[in-house]
């Protein structure tokens, strides 16, 4: 299973799938020098990668659009209001999401394409150059995942809110200060949010970036990206995740379940870094310690729609569409407006040749999408299938 990633992406941790309990760890993370193995991936100081400044940096095209937006004639809470304002404009108008559109921020200004993380990067260049302050948020989702390249990815989320000079520590009043968010359905659901630091996010850039050269197949360039990720910032378990997933797929057993055990360090209840660990256990004969790990993921994710929505769609890719029907109805009892359940109902029926309960479940997807590239695939399917019935 892979890490984090959707129509409001960020941090993109990287579990292999299926599986929980294992021995108390020896590693601490201030051990990280021991969980890194240069010398399996020697090539990886042949990698150029972005330099934190270059993932902050904004081009002459996008200073610009910033100064066009502070006007002297205006207060500064109204320049906070338009700066959002127009970002948001030109997010509408131009930006696309892309869900491996990880980009400094002048590329995402300039490719109108990019995922959550790349775009609260961008916003939050250009509150700064337009003397703002600004400041990241983790946002506490659920577990949930989606599927690219046959492979799981757990999303995370991350916001920014953005606030007039020195004002950021006071008791504000709202038109002090903006919260600007990509996701709507975040703020929606009213998660607890936390502040992260610069380097996090420098890390969880590095990250993503690495989550991706995994999925391309490069190892050299995924380890160059983690490795980069843990010198910015090791208490991110996202990268020590991925990081294992690495170690595994090169036979590097030991140093993968340190990995693992060094991210359930950090965090006891981190279920992707378990589910890795029981299936690191599984592939070394250690069938009892894995199927442990296993069921005590299960109980923990019961209550999870989006568990059930990733088996279903695992059955999917697996030709097994009556399968996938029963998990995607149990997503469903527990989350009965999410448009990817909904549609992942339209898209089993349709496997089983049923094509009117699969235009009704995409017509339901379509009417409870939360942005228009969700409505508009949805309703392109729709029509599709209007002239098969």
């Amino acid at each position: 299973m892979l890490g984090r990633n959707l129509n409001y992406k960020l941090l993109i941790i990287l579990p292999v799938l299926t599986l929980f309990g294992c021995q108390s760890t020896d590693y601490t993370v201030s051990e990280t020098e021991k969980l890194l193995s240069d010398k399996t991936f020697p090539d990886y100081k042949l990698v150029t990668i972005e330099q934190p400044d270059e993932i902050f940096e904004l081009d002459r095209a996008a200073r610009a659009f910033v100064d066009s937006t502070q006007l002297k004639t205006k207060t500064e809470n109204e320049n906070l209001k338009n700066l959002v304002r127009q970002i948001f404009d030109h997010s509408e108008h131009g930006l696309r999401y892309k869900s491996d559109a990880n980009s400094v921020a002048s590329e995402t200004f300039a490719n109108q394409a990019a995922n959550c993380l790349s775009l609260t990067i961008m916003t939050y260049a250009m509150a700064k150059h337009a003397g703002f302050d600004a400041t990241f948020y983790e946002v506490e989702i659920p577990e949930y995942w989606t599927r690219r390249e046959g492979v799981n990815l757990l999303n995370g989320h991350i916001n920014l809110r953005i606030s007039l000079q020195n004002n950021s520590k006071k008791n504000q009043m709202s038109d002090d200060y903006i919260d600007v968010d990509f996701d709507p359905q975040a703020i929606r659901d009213d998660f607890h949010r936390y502040a992260v630091g610069k380097n996090e996010v420098i890390a969880m850039f590095y990250n993503n970036k690495g989550a991706d050269a995994l999925l391309a197949g490069n190892d050299t360039l995924a380890y160059a990206y983690f490795k980069e990720a843990a010198s910015f910032y090791d208490k991110f378990g996202s990268t020590w995740v991925n990081l294992g997933v690495l170690y595994r797929r090169m036979g590097q057993f030991e140093l993968a379940q340190a990995s693992y055990e060094n991210a359930i360090a950090l965090d006891e209840d981190n279920y992707t870094a378990w589910e890795n660990l029981s299936l690191l256990f599984r592939l070394q004969g250690k069938e009892e310690a894995a199927e442990d790990i296993r069921r005590k993921v299960i109980a923990r994710r019961e209550a999870n729609p989006f568990y059930h929505f990733i088996l279903g769609e695992e059955a999917l890719d697996y030709g097994k569409p009556d399968e996938a029907i029963v998990h995607f109805n149990r997503a469903r009892r527990l989350d009965r407006n999410r448009h990817e359940i909904l549609f992942g109902l339209g898209k089993a029926h349709l496997e089983l040749g049923d094509i009117a309960k699969a235009k009704k479940f995409i017509e339901l997807a379509a009417k409870h999408a939360i942005d228009t590239q969700d409505e508009y695939r949805y309703l392109s399917k729709v029509s599709t299938l209007q002239s098969a019935l």
